[in-house]
């Protein structure tokens, strides 16, 4: 292993740490097109919002405040200079009155002394930020605010020469206190035009996810819903108008494409089934043991044909119990005179909605090549919450890796022979693969580990 140089390490590490946080973040966006059509709506809005409201406290509500806080100061400074030139001895009764009617101040005048103790800071502090930096500009004497006690006023109190002056005043004369009703006013229209596009959006997502339900039975070999139909918008209708006339293109094929096979089958067992008449009246020779195993043979090639044919189709989706549906095939299997073992990951029994002859079909053929190359035989079936699997081992020779996927073709035999004697048909595998698929799964080979093949059929659930 080559060492990278410290110069190229140090150049790649902020683009490695991009990588991997563009990663760590694409986790966490959610994968279906509802929650990124939320986001898609949602996002702008709140952006918008927060531009809006930063804007408007940035611009609007502390330049008001510190407006309605410099008018403060600037009573209480009128108030000072008036108290200064006061030669009256009624207990300054006239500056009380000029506070309280001119400028909606209550006044009181305090015995000389400290100050209290300043008070803890709100959370919130644009209040006291503002008015003490107002009040610091324009008065010379020491003070005390207290904007925390009382909800709805301010307490300034002013240390002077003789006496202390202490003023108390609503917080409207020195706080933008509406304000917020435009905050509420825009979060509030906010959520009624979230809550009308969810509604709207989840009529539009309705038909998708209904279309993309309908195609998944279809996919597995199971009936759509009967109250399926082109809703949503238009181009939501012309999806499923498109899809189904797939559906009935598809199903129309395989209709014709079966009704033909079975008439050719028809006529040809008809020939068959004279050839064995006449066999049964002839002689009995080596000559005519071989003819009767050659019309067999050609049976068993003709019912294969048929099946590969077939598919899985022209059968209606129940619900199967796998573990009898498994032991069954196992008691099939048994006039190969093989061991053949059967596991089972789940102790309760499952019932699933498959094609039952079809599905069976598919891993009756897994077996019997199992039983016919291999001693011994193992059947593992397990499910989780979306796939059923069944894996069939054997020890026999196997298949070479650069074969697995070229013995699923029609007529494709590893014999390298098409004499019928040396082979089978080549169709045991392609039609086990077709039901597979036609239920929504797939086929794959591996290595055993009993030293053969392991053929894995895996459908959804």
């Amino acid at each position: 292993m080559v060492a990278l140089p410290i110069e190229r390490i140090v150049r790649l590490l902020p683009r490695m740490i991009l990588h991997r946080l563009g990663q760590g973040l694409m986790t966490l966006v959610p994968t279906g097109l509802y929650a990124r059509a939320l986001i898609i709506i949602i996002a702008p809005i709140v952006l918008l919002e927060s531009v809006v409201a930063f804007v408007f406290m940035e611009r609007h509500w502390e330049q008001v405040t510190r407006r309605l806080s410099e008018s403060t100061a600037g009573n209480i400074g009128t108030l000072i200079d008036n108290y200064r030139g006061y030669n009256r001895t009624d207990d300054y009764r006239q500056l009380i009155e000029q506070a309280r009617d001119r400028m909606q101040l209550s006044l009181q005048m305090l015995p000389a002394g400290e100050l209290p103790p300043p008070r803890p800071k709100p959370f919130f502090d644009l209040l006291d930020r503002t008015l003490s930096a107002e009040i610091g500009k324009q008065l010379a004497e020491p003070f005390w605010i207290d904007t925390v006690g009382k909800s709805r006023h301010v307490e300034i109190r002013v240390k002077l020469d003789t006496a202390i002056m202490r003023i108390v005043a609503t917080r409207s004369q020195t706080y933008a206190s509406n304000s917020h009703i435009f905050l509420i006013w825009m979060v509030g229209s906010s959520l009624v035009l979230l809550t009308v596009a969810i509604l709207f959006l989840r009529n539009q997502i309705k038909p998708i996810l209904r279309l993309a339900e309908a195609a998944d039975a279809f996919g597995k070999g199971r009936a759509p819903p009967e109250d399926f139909r082109p809703r949503g918008a238009r181009e939501v209708r012309q999806a499923a108008a498109a899809f189904l006339e797939m559906r009935d293109r598809i199903e129309r094929h395989m209709e014709q494409r079966t009704t033909m096979l079975a008439g050719v089958s028809h006529d040809l067992r008809t020939v068959l089934t004279r050839f064995k008449l006449q066999l049964a009246l002839m002689e009995e020779t080596p000559e005519l043991a071989d003819l009767r195993s050659d019309v067999d043979e050609m049976q068993l090639m003709l019912e294969d044909y048929l099946a590969f044919a077939k598919g899985g189709s022209g059968e209606a989706a129940a619900p199967v119990d796998i573990r009898d549906l498994v032991e069954q095939i196992r008691d099939e299997a048994a006039r190969f005179a093989k061991p053949i073992e059967l596991r089972f990951r789940r102790r309760r029994k499952v019932s699933i909605e498959l094609r039952r002859h079809g599905f069976k079909r598919a891993i009756g053929n897994l077996v019997t090549n199992a039983a016919r190359y291999g001693a011994k035989v193992i059947v593992t079936t397990r499910q989780d919450r979306h796939w059923l699997r069944i894996d069939v081992e054997d020890d026999g020779p196997g298949i070479p890796q650069d074969k697995r996927d070229i013995v699923f073709r029609p007529f494709y035999r590893l014999e390298g022979s098409r004499n019928q004697d040396q082979g089978n048909t080549g169709l045991g595998l392609a039609i086990a693969r077709d039901i597979a698929r036609v239920h929504g799964g797939d086929i794959t080979l591996a290595d055993s580990e009993l030293g053969g093949l392991k053929a894995t059929i895996r459908v959804p659930i």
